[in-house]
């Protein structure tokens, strides 16, 4: 029987584990501190999140960046599902030049991207808020959900589709029978991750937002000057335990699909 051994790999990856979810252990157990500074513990207490629920300003600006989040994942995930399909159905020359375009979004600083919005919305003469921040999160939710389904689509067997139209299935059926089962993984993925990404930003929101709207992630840049209250960790510590209970659902369901698919068989 072999012994087992203590490797410098175990140690790195505990030190990498540590470092990563240290800040937010730290976060969580400070939302339950009495005390208003982090520096001292002064006892366990639900202060804080009563505090929460009776914020109406952080409350709106919660619920503002998930309809901002939703509204921008919605669009880009119609977009950037039509355009992988489209991308990799159609050949032409200039194709791989448009793909890397494509990109171009998430690549680009975000003040730039603020910038280049906030003057062309001003060129426009559109009035910033919702509407502005929607097509400014749109422009760099949609690269996510199409590099996701593009690489999805690749994968896939022509066969299927080939066969369906075979059988005599139109191209609007074979799509939506077919063709999107197969992509929707990729879809949601990128939906996800532009959700995420979309939830987060602040550079970008600051340079196209109104003065009478105000997402989380402003509320926060801007308590930052007055000092963040302890009202911020509650709020953060129920996102992520609202982000954990998504994962596990997520991952339950992956490991219930595949029994269901052999009882079907």
């Amino acid at each position: 029987m072999k012994k087992k051994t203590f490797r410098f790999s175990n140690l790195y990856l505990a030190l990498v584990m540590l470092i990563t979810y240290l800040p937010l252990i730290v976060m969580v157990v400070f939302s339950f501190n009495d005390s208003k500074l982090f520096v001292s513990w002064e006892g366990f207490s639900l202060r804080w999140y009563q505090e929460l629920l009776g914020d109406e300003d952080l409350i709106e600006a919660l619920g503002n960046s998930l309809i901002l989040g939703f509204l921008s994942c919605a669009i880009a995930a119609v977009i950037g599902t039509l355009g992988a399909i489209g991308m990799v159905r159609v050949d032409f020359r200039s194709k791989g030049m448009i793909e890397y375009l494509s990109t171009i979004p998430i690549m680009v600083p975000e003040i730039i991207l603020g910038m280049a919005f906030l003057a062309f919305f001003s060129l426009l003469d559109l009035p910033f808020g919702m509407v502005t921040l929607v097509i400014a999160h749109c422009s760099f939710a949609i690269p996510y959900v199409f590099m996701m389904v593009k690489a999805r689509l690749v994968g896939i067997d022509k066969s299927l589709e080939e066969a369906a139209r075979d059988l005599g299935a139109s191209p609007a059926r074979t799509f939506w029978d077919i063709t999107l089962p197969l992509i929707m993984p990729a879809v949601l993925s990128g939906c996800m991750l532009a959700f995420a990404m979309s939830f987060d930003d602040v550079v970008i929101s600051i340079f196209v937002n109104g003065a009478t709207l105000s997402t989380l992630p402003i509320k926060v840049y801007t308590q930052i000057k007055t000092g963040v209250t302890p009202e911020i960790n509650a709020l953060c510590t129920l996102i992520l335990v609202a982000v954990i209970l998504v994962m596990l659902c997520s991952r339950l369901l992956g490991r219930l699909r595949p029994h269901s698919e052999e009882e079907g068989r």
